[in-house]
């Protein structure tokens, strides 16, 4: 398994399994269609979010972003295609993630979690510090987490 930089040809490559990896929490395609704008990867997003794919025998089986500037930032997206889950593969992209964020100066960074995804990220260190409307979904509300770079 390697982690390394999204390439700007594969940003079509990475909406389908952001896609499919939100899917996987038994979301209607009513649903997912209102998510299909903000998951879409554009090739001008791949540099600008810092993407990182795990890609393992040629085949990208998860990604992640790291967006904001230091001091604060977000891991904005984070997804592991559904047949690749239970293999380590979200704790090596978010581990990765935290190193280069570490790297580049972020002391804080804040994440908007599926409410499926919360248990991960606090087994990964996160707390929870409040609620975040969904950027697709009128109405719904999203668990606010943070996690300290200086502690964690």
């Amino acid at each position: 398994m390697d982690v390394r930089p999204a390439r700007d040809g594969e940003a079509g490559e990475l909406t389908e399994p952001a896609l499919a990896s939100k899917g996987h929490w038994g979301y209607d395609a009513e649903f997912l269609a209102a998510c299909r704008e903000e998951l879409t990867m554009r090739p001008a997003d791949i540099g600008r979010l810092r993407t990182r794919v795990a890609e393992e025998d040629g085949r990208v089986l998860g990604f992640t972003t790291l967006e904001g500037a230091p001091p604060r930032g977000a891991p904005g997206m984070m997804f592991v295609a559904p047949e690749a889950l239970g293999r380590g593969i979200g704790r090596l992209l978010f581990e990765h993630t935290m190193t280069e964020a570490r790297r580049l100066g972020f002391v804080r960074l804040t994440i908007d979690a599926d409410p499926n995804a919360e248990p991960f990220y606090l087994a990964m260190g996160a707390v929870r510090v409040g609620a975040t409307p969904s950027g697709s979904i009128p109405g719904r509300v999203l668990p606010l987490l943070e996690y300290d770079l200086t502690t964690g």
